[in-house]
């Protein structure tokens, strides 16, 4: 009873204008700050509105504090019946559902909703525009979100209240460090090791030239593909994506499946590249499929190109075509690639004259910063690939992950200036390389529409790099007979999903030879889905441009025939930052 009764007295001392607040209520004071001032801003933007607009302002204000209030009175006689479950995961920890923070997480969607709808209400602006602002609104919203900050929210609270506060002094030292090497970190560091436990798949480099290395992985099998696979991955990340684990590993099945793979490893630019233009990386994958046909005396081979090296591998086939020298490649296959830039989707919001002009003063000495780059793709998911790292890393202070994925999204490269400006206004600004004619490459007028090279296009049914809508549009400028197959997931997990993991599923239509289907969504209405990888019906298509097989040996062997071994795989270039 003495015990009660001394609780109770505390609790009607702490009710006094000098005591201390918990935190829940220190949270709720400085929310319902924020809130107030969202509020004043809100009215003041919208005396400068003229009429109309102010009106449309003034409504959505009105409307923005009846439905918060209506989130009060919700709160104060709460429905009998409980919560559906949370789904985002910024808020499903148990701490979230306490009144306090309850009311601040729903408060905070409140706004987010409004925030966005008064976007989609506005007058006067174009869809682009209107997209812009939307992505813009998205960015702040995620910013806000009260996981962000100590003191909303209740998980680190909680952790600062069990440690001590060393949590916040360990996620303090996490931010300085990221501070001083200029990019967030998503994962342990040194849980990783090129050719130990990633991109480990058996090899050579036999030639490497001031642009990149050509590594010739060993056969597995006694005998091989007779046409060879050569792989172009993007030079904006580092090719091992496709040789992560050795479960993951795209090269390490291919070999399995006996198929003689070369990989291209671009070199990470440096000022001695500052004069590279998309000519040289055009004649770069055709210098690599002359050095494999030469080296294996074969008549063609087979090309891979993943994302902008699947769009150089088209302008590469435009030019072989325009130079009647079609046949140099059996077949093409492209990696979540575009050609259309019309609906390239939120990239296009980073090539403004302003974006633009900022990129260039970032590159001062002929080459861009790959971690200028690794920001920009962390921008277009920030919550998950930004905020969520500032809540676990400089928060609650949590030890990094050992994650092979995000460990090669973190391993970022240089790009060459004046290329990398002329592939945002050519390419995404301008879309020059679907009219005929407009784009060349060492003065040969490039066209796609003459393109006869069989083409297998994979998309990612969730890619927000590569929106499935603008890959499919390959379908309609390449003439050759296509076979389009849509991926679950997205630009990465939708590539690199091995037939072993289960995962996933994919979307394929039966004829092989042409797109029966005028666009993305007719595909979607006739597709057959079939569960997990794709690649089992990959090396289908593959083997059904050529059959023929011969003894691994002799060129065969990496550094068995005219170009002797330089480096094992997966050599130097990769290691250069």
């Amino acid at each position: 009873m003495a015990d009660r009764s001394s609780n109770a007295g505390s609790g009607k001392a702490g009710s006094g204008s000098g005591a201390s607040k918990s935190p829940a209520a220190a949270a709720v004071e400085q929310w319902t700050a924020l809130m107030t001032g969202a509020q004043a801003a809100m009215v003041e933007a919208s005396k400068a509105l003229p009429g109309v607009a102010q009106e449309q302002a003034a409504r959505q204000v009105a409307d923005f504090w009846r439905d918060q209030l209506g989130l009060w009175e919700r709160f104060m006689a709460p429905a009998a019946t409980p919560p559906a479950p949370e789904k985002d995961k910024r808020f499903a920890d148990e701490a979230w559902r306490s009144p306090a923070f309850d009311w601040i997480r729903q408060s905070y969607a409140l706004m987010s909703d409004h925030l966005l709808r008064g976007v989609d209400a506005l007058d006067g602006v174009d869809e682009a525009q209107r997209a812009q602002l939307r992505f813009a609104a998205k960015g702040f919203i995620d910013a806000m979100s009260p996981s962000n900050f100590p003191f909303t929210n209740p998980q680190v609270i909680e952790e600062a209240i069990a440690s001590n506060g060393q949590n916040l002094v360990k996620g303090m030292q996490n931010l300085v460090a990221d501070l001083g090497r200029g990019q967030l970190t998503h994962t342990d560091a040194t849980a990783f090791e090129l050719g130990r436990n990633i991109a480990t798949t058996p090899g050579q480099v036999v030639k490497r030239t001031r642009l990149y290395e050509l590594i010739h992985y060993a056969p597995t099998t006694e005998r091989v593909l007779e046409t060879p696979l050569v792989i172009f991955p993007p030079w904006i990340n580092r090719f091992y994506i496709l040789d992560l684990s050795p479960e993951k590993s795209f090269i390490r099945w291919a070999v399995e499946q006996g198929v003689s793979v070369f990989m291209v490893s671009w070199k990470s630019a440096d000022a001695s590249m500052a004069d590279v233009t998309w000519d040289d990386y055009v004649s770069a994958q055709i210098d690599a499929v002359d050095t494999i046909r030469n080296l294996l005396d074969v008549e063609s081979v087979h090309a891979i190109g993943y994302c902008v090296a699947g769009t150089t591998l088209a302008a590469t086939l435009a030019y072989l075509a325009a130079r009647g020298e079609a046949g140099k490649v059996k077949s093409a296959t492209f990696f979540t690639a575009q050609v259309d830039f019309a609906n390239a989707g939120e990239l296009k919001h980073f090539v403004t004259d302003e974006q633009l002009a900022l990129i260039r003063s970032l590159s001062p000495e002929g080459f861009l910063d790959g971690r200028y780059i690794a920001a920009t793709f962390n921008l277009l998911r920030g919550r998950d690939l930004i905020w969520n790292y500032v809540t676990n890393n400089y928060l609650l202070g949590k030890d990094y992950p050992a994650f092979d994925l995000l460990h090669w999204n973190g391993d970022v490269t240089n790009l060459p200036s004046g290329w990398h400006h002329s592939y945002l206004t050519d390419l995404y600004r301008d879309n020059l390389l679907v009219e005929p004619g407009r784009l060349s490459v060492n003065g040969t007028p490039l066209d796609l529409t003459r393109v006869e090279t069989p083409a297998y296009i994979q998309a990612g049914r969730e890619d927000h790099i590569a929106p499935a809508e603008s890959v499919w549009e390959l379908t309609r400028h390449l003439r050759g007979p296509t076979r389009f197959v849509l991926a679950g997931s997205g630009h990465i997990a939708g590539v690199v999903n091995p037939p072993a993991a289960n995962k996933y599923q994919h979307w394929t239509l039966d004829d092989a030879e042409a797109a029966p289907a005028d666009t993305l969504a007719d595909f979607v209405a006739l597709a057959r889905e079939t569960k997990g990888s794709w690649w089992p019906d990959w090396i289908g298509w593959l083997r059904g441009h050529g059959e023929e097989t011969v003894e691994a040996s002799g060129a065969r062997q990496p550094g068995g025939g005219t170009l002797p071994a330089i480096k094992p795989a997966p050599g130097s270039y990769v290691r250069q930052r």
